[in-house]
């Protein structure tokens, strides 16, 4: 039975000796602590020449995988020469350590798809993980060192695998001749001004990257508020680091050494195994071999939840922007000076705050998925009104979008969301899409279904229209917008549950377009199109209103049926809280707002708590799925994709919210007031 020793600097206190099989061989393991003895470990070294198989030397610092080799620790050259000598196979593992490096960054990306995209990276010391920072590099720009705090106690991150390469090459080596971390410790203010930068640094971070040697000196001083819900890159995360981890709220812990024997055990012993089950010497095994056993053994790199059960965060940005100037007093000090201000005041501050650049107007936390699937993000806000966007070229937006979308990226969003006028201005996201460095959706899919879905629960809570399971609902609908975005979708979804549907719009070509193809699919609807609402407004069961008429009137509300649904989609809004206000026997609802899963905490956005605006809940959707796509753009909308997020959305736990209108939440007791006056109305009709 052939013999592989582990002689380590470090304690001897986690000393141990198993069996096991390799490669179809039997070994015994053994790993020596020496206390940071270095004359013990030499002596190791020669007692165990010739008697063991392999042997690997543990608890030694690994040198720096970037720049001049003489940077590697000087007090272990010692060990390095007397490995050299003897005739057993001595390692370190830092061939192992190396390739395992790339293969597990490589492996989960690959597995889980996307796992690394754009994930905001600390790394304690990028020289030593320079494989890992390099690897990473090529999923995220989102890359920190913290080299020069603690190496030379400078209160300076390094931002860039570019910066790092010349730190590295140049200025590393000059500072290993100026006393800064002597200087460092002698004036408590810098040193707490880098203990507090270093905190913000990790909390900002989804992903820290903490070497094995010093580990517990690198985190010694963190708690929860530090590392809750970060991911950690380590190797050999043995039991006593994981019960640390978890103790500050660790989600994830990626250990780049694979466990393939009984217990966690360090790439040197590991390295060791290899070179004596193989037969070789160690300049005879190549990183190659490394890497084909690796595969061959299926030698996985390991994934320990501490929770005890898988957990993924991905991340969102959602552009909102001020609906109307008035939306800009919900700023205390715009409100304050409004109050005796002139009129002309809030028309100064809306022109001015168009210009301004975006920025994050809400963290987005809590939304977890039935599935087990989480996503947080942001919302980040775009300066300009509906009527400011409309004042300048579609290009002024583009800018502003595109500022944002550069924004949520070095926030580490994965996907963004266009929300409201910002995905009706120009070219409906296409453009921006095209430029953006993250995918981008207008969620105009989810909008379309969300709305349908609202007006569908409006009809069965106001009971004026007869509902058979299985069978279309014998019912009017008209939809104002029809070839739009939206609108075309509306239609679409109407002919599959309503008996007839009266499209509307300024082109008549492109009704009958649309009209044929609905009839392709639902040949039995009855379609009738018209350039004139006015004409059938009076007999509709269902109305939806999805224009761009940007604040034009483009329904007559007092000649609507009483009892009538309508769902106003449209953004800017189609009619007013005064239109609406002329007919409360009719219930007029502004588009499907979902309810989103878990326990969503954000700044308000004018709905109730856990309500979102569909397209909002279509980049959550998307982000919880790990769909980073673009996903809808443009003003045509696919029918598929409508129906493909309707049932991403309720696998995501999604539901239609509380139905909404001008004046809030409808309660059971609103929606029954708007029915009793419209029967009221009906029978006056009639008399």
């Amino acid at each position: 039975m052939k013999k592989v020793i582990s002689i380590s600097l470090g304690p001897s206190a986690r000393d141990y000796e198993f069996e096991t099989e390799f490669l179809g061989q039997d070994f015994i393991i053994k790993r020596i602590g020496t206390d940071g003895d270095m004359e013990k470990a030499a002596a190791l070294l020669l007692k165990w020449d010739k008697e063991a198989a392999a042997i690997g030397l543990g608890g030694i610092k690994a040198p720096y995988g970037i720049g001049p080799r003489y940077l590697a620790k000087k007090r272990h050259n010692k060990l390095n020469e007397l490995g050299v000598q003897i005739q057993t196979p001595v390692t370190m593992g830092h061939k192992l350590r190396d390739v395992s490096f790339e293969w597990s960054l490589r492996y989960l990306e690959y597995k889980f798809g996307n796992y690394f995209s754009n994930a905001r990276v600390l790394f304690f010391s990028g020289m030593t993980s320079y494989r890992i920072a390099k690897v990473m590099s090529e999923f995220t720009d989102n890359l920190t060192f913290a080299d020069p705090i603690l190496e030379n106690g400078i209160p300076k991150f390094i931002n860039s695998l570019g910066e790092l390469e010349s730190y590295a090459h140049g200025v590393h080596e000059v500072l290993q001749w100026v006393p800064s971390k002597r200087l460092t410790g002698s004036v408590a203010p810098l040193q707490s001004w880098n203990d507090y930068i270093l905190r913000k640094a990790m909390q900002k971070a989804n992903i820290l990257v903490v070497p094995n040697y010093d580990f517990y000196d690198y985190l010694k001083n963190t708690s929860i508020e530090e590392l809750g819900g970060k991911t950690i890159i380590t190797s050999t995360a043995e039991d006593e680091k994981i019960t640390f981890l978890k103790e500050r709220g660790v989600d994830v812990i990626i250990d780049t050494t694979p466990k393939i024997l009984e217990r966690v055990v360090p790439p040197n012993l590991l390295e060791a195994l290899i070179i004596a089950a193989m037969g070789r010497n160690r300049d005879q095994v190549r990183s190659d071999d490394l890497l084909e056993i690796i595969s061959a053994q299926k030698m996985d790199p390991r994934i320990v939840y501490p929770s005890g059960s898988p957990k993924r965060i991905n991340r969102f940005a959602f552009v909102i922007h001020p609906l109307s100037k008035e939306f800009l007093k919900k700023d205390k000090a715009v409100d304050f000076i409004s109050g005796f201000a002139p009129p002309a005041f809030l028309d100064a501050v809306e022109k001015v705050i168009a210009y301004a650049p975006p920025w994050v107007y809400s963290r987005v936390t809590g939304i977890k998925s039935p599935t087990g699937a989480e996503t947080e993000g942001w919302l980040i806000t775009v300066g300009g009104t509906p009527k400011q966007m409309l004042a300048h070229s579609p290009e002024f937006t583009y800018t502003r979008l595109l500022q944002a979308a550069r924004m949520a990226k070095r926030l580490g969003a994965q996907i963004m969301g266009l929300g409201a006028f910002t995905k009706v201005v120009g070219d409906a996201g296409v453009t921006v899409a095209k430029k953006a460095e993250i995918p981008i959706t207008t969620g105009n899919s989810y909008s379309a279904s969300g709305a349908l879905w609202a007006a569908a629960d409006a009809v069965r809570r106001m009971g004026l229209i007869k509902i058979e399971k299985g069978k279309r609902i014998m019912g009017k609908t008209m939809v104002l917008g029809a070839t739009g975005a939206i609108g075309s979708v509306c239609c679409r979804l109407l002919a599959t549950a309503f008996d007839e549907v009266y499209m509307v719009g300024r082109n008549t070509a492109k009704l009958m377009a649309l009209k044929e193809s609905i009839l392709l699919e639902n040949p039995t609807v009855k379609i009738k199109v018209t350039t004139r609402p006015d004409k059938f407004v009076e007999d509709m069961d269902v109305i939806v209103t999805a224009t761009s008429g940007a604040g034009k009137t483009v329904l007559d509300i007092t000649r609507v049926k009483p009892g009538c649904v309508i769902t106003d989609v449209a953004r800017p809004l189609d009619l007013s809280p005064e239109d609406v206000a002329k007919r409360p026997d009719v219930l007029v609802i502004e588009s499907g707002e979902i309810e989103l899963p878990g326990n969503p905490e954000m700044k308000s956005i004018g709905l109730p708590h856990k309500v979102a605006y569909a397209c909002l809940a279509e980049t959550i959707v998307l982000a919880l799925e790990g769909r980073f796509e673009v996903f809808t753009i443009g003003r045509d909308i696919e029918w598929e994709k409508v129906k493909e997020i309707y049932k991403l959305g309720l696998k995501h736990g999604m539901k239609l919210a509380a139905i909404s209108g001008v004046n809030g939440v409808f309660s059971d007791e609103d929606i029954a007031r708007v029915k009793k006056l419209a029967l009221e109305a009906r029978k006056a009709a009639l008399n």
